[in-house]
Formats: structure tokens, C-alpha cells, sequence
């Protein structure tokens, strides 16, 4: 059989969740749509097998991803026998390059809700006006604009690296909460199976620049608002690590398995005013002219390069997918001059089977 890779992103112009609304009234994302991994098998007669542990980033209250614009990179009988044995190896030499970034382990009711835990890891976000805090929100959906008793405060962690922190049992509508536990005036581990709040991905993808402005990337807040206001700026001339969720040990949604997203801002835009729940037309946040997919599972690195309904106007900027030396890539993807490799319009994924690969921007 070949193995295809699929990214899947709505193109409802609700891309994730609503906006996090900064206000007590309950806040439900009825309206929510999902941008999707999914993997398939592809036998030679064209019928398609999908596994039933597919992974998925974040789905709609009601399970509906509408208008769904497909990005497909299909391997090649001999490609995907290479990706078995590679994958292997990959997964092998990876189990024990995890680690944790911070100056410790992260001690419950030591810290006041008030004070933002900036020496354990977390990066404080001080643009969005929450305290340094990425989301506040509690398990019924309200939102505050202060860490306090009852609420998850939701957190960023440096490039590279993902929050270790959500609860185990999540809202039953489909929401997603993430962050630490505020209470009696402290803050509080709300995953207690790890002691550090920012884990280091999968290590398998750079952002590298070659443009002459500095390029705002921003993750989506997930779990928690889904906002997309986790920053990684790449400068003029430099590279930055991409987090690669690493998908069978990180946070699953209902069950399946979730991998990261992040929004590509114009050249020049700054990360206060990209990183952000943009509005319609003003070309940043949800708004921004492109979309990485990026995550990791059964040893083999996803990354994708996909259109954002919200915008279709193309980028300052060209974007492809390169292998780093002496490693294996399968597929091509590139986005340049307003067109996608591939089928032109939809986006494309390649697998990376063993080493890494870099986001070029160009």
C-alpha cells in the first residue's frame, strides 16, 4: 500500500475556535471548525483506508469540519517502504531526547495567582493584556482578563517547546481547557503527572529566514483559547526551532491525537501586533496569509504548508520544505508566487522519515 499524509483545513472563516471574549457571560465555541491531520492508506487500486486513530488538532462542538480544501502528499510503494524501516530508526534514536526547559520543577501553591511564573519556562505574553497569561478560562467557558480562583491560566512556552499543562477530564461540548489550576489564591499543577511546565517536541523542524524582515509565527493556544498567540519570531538571516508535537504521548482530543498549527504573518509584522485574534481584513492573527501543520507519531515528522480561508492573498514572502543534510524527506511542498506545489491551491505535506527538515521562507 502508499501512504499519504493528509492535512485537512476548513474553510469556514472560523479557522479554530472563537476568539477567547474577555467578559464573564459563558462563552461556548458552537461555531468551532477544525484544522485536521489525518492519516491514510492508499492502495493500489485507489480505495482508501483511513486507521481509526486518527489525529486531529481541534474539531467543531459537533463534530462537523465543513468545506474541507485537502493537501495531499502520496509516497511511492518503494517510498513508503522506506518510511517503515526509517521510522524505526527515527523513533529509536528520539525516546530519549525529551526534555524539559526551566530552572526546575514547578512547586503547587507557591506561587500567587497574581505572579506570573516566568522563571519556570513560561513566557510571558504582556502584548494580549492578561498578565503575561496566553487564555484565562475556566471549565464552563468564562473568560477573565486576571489569573483567579476556579480559572486554568493558560501559558507559552520558548520555541521548540510545548506546555505540559491542561486537565484530564475536559469539557464535554468539545472545548479544550489547558493551563495551571488558580486556587485559594495559588497557582496549581492541573496535569500532576509531570513536574516541569514546558516539554521540549519532537526537535525535527526549523523556521529559517531568508527574507529581510523579522517573520512573527504564531502557535495556536491548544489546549486552552486556541487563540494564535504562542510566538516564534524568526529574524532576518536567522532560524528558530518549530515545535514538533510529539502526538502519541501529548494531549489528545477526545480521544484522538492532536499536532500543532501556526499562523505565518507578513514579513515586517510585528509579534504584538501578529500574535494576535486578528479582525476581517487586517491580514494578521487568524487573519495571516498562510499555515504550518507540524507534529510527530510512529516515528515519522508531518509537516505541512496550508492556505488559511480567512485570506487569500498571497505572502511577502515564498515558503518551501527542505531536508537538512543526510536526512529523508518524501514529498515536495512549496508555496511560491500565490501557488502551492502540487495540486496549486490546496496546500501539501511532506513526511519526514528520518533526520529533519526546515520551513524556508525566501
Amino acid at each position: 500500500m502508499k501512504l499519504s499524509a493528509l492535512l485537512a483545513l476548513s474553510a469556514s472563516t472560523a479557522v479554530l475556535a472563537a476568539p477567547a471574549v474577555h467578559h464573564s457571560d459563558n462563552h461556548h465555541h458552537n461555531d468551532k471548525r477544525a484544522v485536521v491531520t489525518v492519516t491514510q492508506y492508499v492502495n493500489a487500486d485507489d480505495t482508501v483506508v483511513i486507521p481509526a486513530a486518527n489525529t486531529a488538532t481541534s474539531a467543531a462542538a459537533d463534530g462537523k469540519v465543513e468545506s474541507v480544501a485537502a493537501a495531499t502528499t502520496t509516497l511511492s510503494s518503494t517510498a513508503a517502504a522506506a518510511t517503515t524501516s526509517a521510522a524505526a530508526s527515527s523513533s529509536s534514536s528520539s525516546s530519549s531526547s525529551s526534555s524539559s526547559v526551566g530552572s526546575g520543577d514547578f512547586e503547587d501553591g507557591t506561587i500567587s495567582c497574581s505572579d506570573f511564573p516566568s522563571g519556570q519556562g513560561a513566557v510571558s505574553l504582556d502584548w494580549l493584556g492578561l498578565g503575561g497569561w496566553a487564555s484565562i478560562m475556566d471549565m464552563n467557558g468564562n473568560t477573565a482578563t486576571s489569573c483567579q480562583d476556579g480559572y486554568y491560566c493558560s501559558y507559552a512556552c520558548s520555541p521548540g517547546y510545548a506546555k505540559t499543562q491542561w486537565p484530564s477530564e475536559q469539557p464535554s461540548d468539545g472545548r479544550s481547557v489547558g493551563g495551571l489550576y488558580c486556587k485559594n489564591g495559588k497557582l496549581y499543577r492541573s496535569n500532576t503527572d509531570t513536574n516541569s511546565l514546558c516539554v521540549e517536541g519532537q526537535g525535527s523542524a526549523q523556521a529559517v529566514n531568508k527574507v529581510s524582515g523579522s517573520i512573527a509565527i504564531c502557535g495556536t493556544d491548544y489546549p486552552g483559547s486556541e487563540n494564535m498567540v504562542v510566538p516564534t519570531v524568526v529574524g532576518a538571516g536567522s532560524s528558530q526551532p518549530i515545535n514538533v508535537i510529539k502526538e502519541d504521548s501529548y494531549y489528545q482530543w477526545q480521544g484522538k491525537k492532536t499536532s500543532a498549527q501556526y499562523y505565518v504573518n507578513n514579513a515586517g509584522v510585528s509579534v504584538e501586533d501578529g500574535c494576535i485574534w486578528g479582525t476581517e481584513g487586517s491580514g494578521v492573527g487568524n487573519w495571516a496569509p498562510v499555515v504550518l501543520g507540524a507534529g510527530y507519531t510512529d516515528g515519522i515528522t508531518y509537516l505541512s504548508i496550508i492556505p488559511n480561508p480567512n485570506n487569500k492573498e498571497a505572502p511577502n514572502f515564498n515558503i518551501k520544505i527542505v531536508a537538512t543534510d543526510g536526512s529523508t524527506v518524501n514529498g515536495a511542498c512549496s508555496y511560491e508566487n500565490g501557488v502551492y506545489s502540487g495540486s496549486g491551491s490546496d496546500g501539501c505535506t511532506v513526511s519526514v522519515t528520518s533526520g529533519s527538515a526546515n520551513f524556508v521562507f525566501y
